[in-house]
């Protein structure tokens, strides 16, 4: 099979390989010892250790390398168990490629084209692979009840895939097979005799990595509160670990969580994830994230192709990605070329005549009169059937819309009203807007007032102003125009003022939200005022705040205008409705764009571009600094050395990725950094964030504390400046994007953070939005638990000063407790309202968690210290019934912990109370059949009961 091209140093692996056949560029290897029938020992040797280690690893029989002439480094491209396949993708390699690639004359540019090919190779076999895995259930079924017999599960537990594995116990590994359900993973070896089988619920794992030891370079490790487990030897190690990885992170948002994170649809209902849907997630996730893109968007197709690039002047390879409402197109390289056609924007998609020049072209029309011609598709009938049904769909609805609105009145009126401009002092008079909710940006007006601006400011503005417009004319304007590693330069210089708010409704693609919902926000204006709630009277309060220093806020026009954005949004979205640094966004906002534009951008940022960062607990930030710490680690060893915990730098970072830098450096060039997270996404603040440490690790490694670490940073954020005079050159020009060849003049803005952002793109640009993807599935795992354990601290930090059982005790009964509620998750019905009903994290710690009836029988046979043969179900029942006061068919961990206690650690006067308790109302109910002497009208149950103890006479015990 065809393999992702890894790196293979020759000159050590000459020992365990012999070469079959070679040429100029391939080389066809065997393993020593396969097929060997002398007994050589080198060749016994080699073979035992594969047999030994895994003989299912990917150490296969037969490889096939990619070689570059006099280079001691070749890519491995295939591997196969059969020399029957390997001399197959042999001739496909000769007939194919062999040819062409004599031609060229960099041997960069051989290794780029083959690694090209062979991915595009993998993509078509994959493709394939999961359609013979639909077609043929018979495999899957075999394995299913393997799984359903080894570890006792309900048939409800449904298995998603597995893997052949080692599982190590200190040294020793031991082959079996990983099995990954949606709720557990599990292991079962059986070798020389010995059974070796556990189940790992994924709402215990706390972390999973890859790691490397002495034995193994290549291990994922599973770790848990209780221990860790190391497994090695996975034929395809990424594939599995990021399967682990997606099943970890979909089980603890669907069980901890409980709905504060957004869970796609089809990954709500158990029974509809399966190995595919996890794979076809995945990719979707990746999409939205590198375009940002709504994330109500389902992927719809994914096809190989080429675009004709006119400032390139060539056609550009990499992937068509389609959605509901878009067409996107990414280079093979992340970041080298992309575009991005909403469908409201294109006119017609056509097929053209095919050529041996263009194979199968489609050309796609936009209304701005310009066309994108795509070659080299794949199923291109299909797709193009596909794409103009969902087109017609869209203009359908647009025409509709039109229609309906020329039947009403041709000019609204609205009855709210609106603030117009006014000085310091004046008496604001209250008029009635007509048509839309629009201001000018407030920039502008600030302009307007201040025409004595510094000269050389506007000039460097003009020069900026030209250098996009040459840009604009080779590369196109809105929200189409090809993206690539010129415009970064540009963005990087900072965007002129007077094309800033263009851009970046453009980069956020926010002008099609705007286009596709006329009338939107002015409605959730309307509906908003005279409307009061916890979010309208944060905003209050913070309004004031927002930018207090800037004039634009100094006066009731830019108050009133961020008021109605805040309320509008908190009003569309109430479950984020309004969150601290959401105000310093909106006020940033409202200065380069009109009222409405700046609600769409609003809606970008929180909804699309920093997900999950404006829930209750803040989680998506917390994530992203979690991913923050581990790149640090990575990319700054020697800082992270000297700060083992990080803990100094996350409480001051985590306010840069809240605020995008704007509350910690000066407005101007905090704007900059702004300019960069619309073009790139998080991925920007990420890079910034590293130039920033990398720039002071010398003086945060000879820092004697913490406190000093973080007077460093501070001090070094305070002093940057935005220099408002040209200065000489930087260290680093951004090139113009038109080329030395059209002799344009390159603009240099010599200032502090302009630097920083040029060597953020220099030293970290090699980070992918990809990379960020997985780290932050990966770390939302580790972020949940960590607010899981603080739940847990706090719960028995409440319990404890009511009960006498032990800490260590009631920190186990509290770990029961939850599992009894998970269980019924697992099994249960599945639905989001009861996992609603069960835990709410918004709730007191002690009342996050939950059980009902049938939990709380399963606890009470576990727990009770008597039982009560065949009246246990009626004493556990008459004993939730005492406990669930409020009727709400639910019991807290705090209920449940009295009880608990007073069966353990009470006097027995008080176990005898409880006793008595559940011999009458409200425990015993009419509805009760029972035959208890306590429901009898002649027996009283309001007063005492007496026993007569002999020679004694009688004594009340209650």
């Amino acid at each position: 099979m065809w393999l992702t091209p890894e790196e293979v140093l020759l000159k050590n692996a000459l020992k365990l390989w012999v070469t079959e056949r070679s040429n100029d560029f391939f080389i066809l290897q065997r393993r020593r010892g396969h097929g060997d029938s002398g007994g050589k020992f080198t060749g016994l040797l080699v073979g035992a250790l594969d047999t030994v280690l895994d003989s299912n690893a990917r150490v296969t029989p037969f490889r096939i390398l990619l070689q570059v002439p006099g280079s001691q480094v070749s890519w491995t491209i295939a591997c196969g168990a059969a020399v029957e396949d390997m001399n197959r993708h042999w001739d496909w390699l000769v007939q194919n490629l062999l040819h062409s690639l004599s031609v060229f004359e960099n041997k960069e540019d051989v290794a780029s084209f083959v690694k090209g090919k062979v991915k595009g190779l993998i993509a078509e076999e994959v493709r394939g692979k999961q359609a013979a895995q639909e077609e043929d259930p018979e495999k899957f079924r075999e394995v299913l009840l393997k799984f359903e017999l080894r570890f006792g599960l309900p048939s409800s537990e449904k298995l998603v895939t597995t893997y052949s594995c080692c599982c190590w116990k200190g040294r020793v590994p031991r082959h079996g097979w990983l099995y990954l359900s949606i709720n557990h993973m599990a292991f079962y070896s059986f070798l020389l005799g010995k059974e070796v089988k556990f189940v790992i619920p994924w709402v215990e794992v706390t972390r999973l990595e890859r790691v490397s030891t002495g034995l193994m370079t290549d291990m994922v490790r599973v770790t848990t509160r209780r221990r860790q487990r190391d497994f090695s030897m996975f034929l395809s190690p990424d594939e599995a670990f990021g399967v682990m990885g997606q099943l970890a992170d979909i089980a603890l948002r669907r069980l901890l969580d409980s709905g504060g994170l957004e869970l796609e649809q089809v990954l709500q209902q158990s029974s509809n994830i399966t190995k595919r849907v996890l794979e076809e997630q995945a990719l979707r996730a990746y999409v939205l994230a590198l375009f940002r893109l709504p994330r109500a968007e389902c992927l719809q197709e994914v096809a190989l192709c080429s675009v004709w690039t006119p400032h390139a002047r060539c056609h550009t390879a990499g992937t068509l990605y389609t959605t509901d409402s878009y067409l996107c197109f990414a280079s093979r390289e992340e970041g080298h070329c992309s575009l991005l056609i909403p469908l409201s924007e294109v006119i017609s998609i056509e097929k053209a005549e095919s050529t041996s020049l263009l194979p199968n072209p489609v050309i796609v029309s936009v209304r701005s009169k310009k066309a994108f011609q795509l070659i080299e598709l794949q199923d291109r009938d299909s797709l193009v059937d596909s794409l103009m049904s969902r087109l017609r769909a869209l203009q359908w609805k647009h025409s509709m819309f039109h229609s309906k609105k020329s039947l009403t009145s041709s000019s609204p009126y609205y009855t709210f009203y609106y603030d117009t401009m006014y000085c310091d002092g004046e008496e604001i008079e209250e008029r009635p807007l007509r048509h839309t909710v629009n201001t000018e940006a407030l920039m502008a007006y600030y302009h307007h007032s201040q025409p004595d601006r510094n000269n050389s400011t506007a000039t460097m503005e003009q020069m900026k102003e030209r250098l996009w417009d040459d840009h604009f004319s080779a590369y196109g304007r809105g929200v189409h125009m090809f993206r690539t590693e010129k415009i970064q330069k540009l963005v990087a210089m900072g965007i002129p003022e007077s094309l800033r708010g263009e851009l970046w409704m453009t980069f956020s693609d926010s002008s099609s939200e705007l286009a596709s919902h006329p009338d939107y926000y002015s409605g959730l204006v309307t509906e908003s005022i005279g409307h009061s709630s916890l979010a309208t009277e944060e905003i209050e309060r913070d309004l004031h705040r927002s930018l207090p220093d800037h004039p634009a806020f100094q006066n009731v026009t830019g108050i009133a205008a961020l008021r109605r954005v805040l309320t509008a949004y908190a009003h569309r979205n109430p479950k984020i409705g309004y969150c601290q640094s959401m105000n310093i966004l909106a006020s940033v906002l409202l200065l380069y764009t009109k009222e409405e534009e700046a609600f769409w951008l609003l809606v970008a940022v929180c909804e699309r571009m920093l997900p999950d960062y404006f829930n209750r607990r803040v989680i998506g930030a917390q994530v992203d600094q979690s991913v923050f710490e581990e790149l640090i680690q990575e990319r700054l060893p020697e800082l992270a050395e000297h700060i083992p915990g990080l803990s100094p730098l996350s409480s001051l970072s985590l306010s840069w990725f809240l605020t995008l830098f704007l509350s910690v450096l000066p407005f101007r060039s905090a704007v900059c950094v702004v300019d960069c997270f619309f073009f790139h996404g998080i991925k920007a603040i990420f890079q910034l964030g590293l130039a920033v440490l990398d720039a002071n690790a010398a003086a945060l490694c000879a820092s004697a504390d913490d406190g000093q670490a973080l007077m460093i940073l501070t001090g070094f954020l305070d002093h940057v400046k935005y220099d408002e005079n040209p200065s000489p050159p930087a260290a680093h020009p951004p090139s113009s994007p038109r080329g030395e060849e059209e002799g344009s003049t390159t603009v240099e803005l010599h200032t502090l953070i302009t630097d920083l952002i040029i060597d953020s793109y220099e030293k970290f640009g090699d980070l992918t939005v990809r990379q960020i993807e997985r780290l932050r599935c990966r770390h939302r795992i580790q972020v949940l638990q960590a607010h899981e354990d603080i739940t847990k601290e706090n719960a028995l930090r409440v319990v404890t000063p009511d009960v006498s059982l032990s800490p260590e005790n009631l920190a186990d009964v509290y770990d029961l407790f939850k599992t009894e509620h998970f269980i019924n998750l697992y099994w249960g019905d599945g639905s989001t309202t009861v996992a609603l009903q069960h835990h709410d994290p918004g709730q007191p710690y002690v009342e996050q968690y939950r059980v009902d009836p049938a939990q709380f029988k399963s606890l009470y046979v576990l727990l009770v210290p008597w039982l009560c043969g065949l009246h246990t179900d009626t004493v556990a029942h008459r004993t939730f019934t005492l406990l669930d006061q409020d009727r709400d068919l639910l019991i807290t961990f705090r209920k449940f912990a009295g009880w608990l206690d007073t069966l353990y650690c009470e006097e027995l006067n008080e176990k005898i109370r409880l006793l008595y308790r559940l011999h009458i109302p409200p425990a015993l109910t009419e509805s009760e059949d029972d035959p208890s002497p306590l429901k009898s009208p002649l027996l009283s149950t309001t007063r005492p009961l007496h026993i007569e103890m002999p020679n004694e006479g009688v004594h009340p015990v209650l």
